[in-house]
């Protein structure tokens, strides 16, 4: 037995929770730390990344993150549907919802996000959904009906998944989006329109630059209809509802941790919070002020985090990596560095072919060598050369992409 053995207790059990369980019990090699993970969801961490595949034939456990046997380390005790209501800092220990009291010595927030819900009216009625977890996707499972129509509020790239998810389901997918053009984040406007056609092509119905105005009910009090701005009703037998996330950061009031502006654990650099024995990593930690989204800025802060824990060198969090490439209803996206072109003096070069579907577009700095950015849609191919070069000269590939067809 180690008689100087430490309690870490990790809030939340999603991505960003999981490597940093994985990386301490990786690098904790004396077994200082006795890991106990109080996770909300019932379900072991999985691959939330790859949420719509669990409606295309993947199962719960085909997405769970933890290796055979990995859970059974005496090291860890995962306790699921177990939530934590409160921390208390002055006797180091966190109060679960059931009342239980849990001892910490040292104690990291991996709570993440919650979905946002626009406050329109109707938006809390029966056949109203969100875009989250594998019970949000059994929920929406349950209320398809196939061949009818479903509504998706919200056309970033979860939007998308959603609207993916109830054409599997055998429903007539709509997309509604404020913003005028689909992922409007990781996309300007002409890739947003290559995208738009591409995607209706495989059946959505896209509405871009308009606001949902109202759900409106049917006689049995179910969702039934969807009001936009602009005077359009869609049909709809199920909403789902996939404007965005918001972080989950309520325990932050009474246990008197500061929050970043737009909400979050305020974390420095190494996601450490204003108390010394208090981290905050994934979506829920407000690094510098700000949150991030994506899974590889929540593993970065995840690994620091577990080589803090053991005295190891851990470098700070620095700038995000915001790079996505995806596959959307067959249309591949890709999108990394400055692909706005907000730097400035930054110089935009683009190619976009009608008849295959594609665009591409790179960002270079004001000397035009120095590549900052880019945007691929249709083809994303040449985004493993390209990417690379992001703050280097525009590699050959780059040449290539951008060159007329023959």
């Amino acid at each position: 037995m180690n008689r100087t053995q430490r309690t870490l207790v990790v809030a939340g059990y999603g991505m960003a929770a999981h490597r940093l369980v994985e990386e301490l019990r990786s690098l904790d090699t004396a077994g200082a730390w006795r890991i106990v993970v109080l996770a909300e969801e019932r379900h072991p961490a999985y691959d939330r990344v790859a949420l719509s595949s669990y409606l295309d034939g993947r199962s719960a456990a085909d997405l769970t993150l933890a290796a055979p046997g990995f859970l059974d380390d005496p090291l860890i005790d995962l306790r699921l549907g177990t939530a934590v209501a409160s921390v208390d800092r002055a006797g180091r220990s966190v109060v679960t919802a059931s009342g239980e009291v849990v001892g910490y010595d040292a104690l990291v927030l991996a709570t993440g996000s919650r979905p946002f819900v626009p406050p329109v009216p109707g938006h809390d009625l029966p056949g109203c959904h969100v875009y989250r977890s594998l019970d949000d996707l059994d929920a929406i499972r349950g209320a398809a009906v196939p061949g009818r129509p479903g509504v998706v509020i919200g056309g970033g790239l979860l939007g998308l998944e959603a609207a993916n998810a109830l054409r599997l389901l055998g429903m007539e997918p709509h997309v509604v989006e404020l913003a005028p053009r689909l992922m409007p984040v990781q996309v300007d406007a002409a890739g947003g329109g290559v995208l738009g056609r591409r995607v209706e092509e495989q059946g959505l119905r896209v509405h871009c630059g308009t606001a949902t105005a109202a759900v409106e009910a049917g006689p049995d009090g179910r969702a039934a209809a969807v009001a936009l701005a602009d005077g359009t009703s869609l049909e709809a037998a199920v909403v789902v509802f996939s404007a965005g996330v918001r972080p989950r950061d309520e325990l932050a009031a009474a246990a008197g941790l500061a929050t970043g502006e737009r909400g979050g654990f305020l974390v420095d650099g190494l996601c450490r919070t204003g108390d010394g024995r208090i981290w905050a990593i994934g979506e829920c930690a407000a690094v510098e002020g700000r949150c991030h989204g994506l899974a590889a800025p929540g593993y970065r802060m995840a690994s620091s985090v577990a080589r803090q824990l053991l005295d190891l060198p851990a470098d700070p969090f620095g700038e995000a990596d915001l790079s996505t490439r995806l596959k959307l209803l067959g249309v591949e996206v890709a999108s990394f560095g400055d692909a706005q072109a907000s730097s400035a003096g930054a110089v935009e070069l683009s190619r976009l072919d009608e008849t295959a579907g594609t665009y591409a577009k790179l960002v270079l700095a004001a000397d035009c060598r120095t590549l900052l950015g880019g945007i691929l849609v249709g083809d994303a191919r040449a985004y493993g050369e390209i990417r690379p070069f992001v703050g280097r000269g525009l590699p050959a590939a780059g040449h290539r992409l951008l060159a007329p067809a023959t």
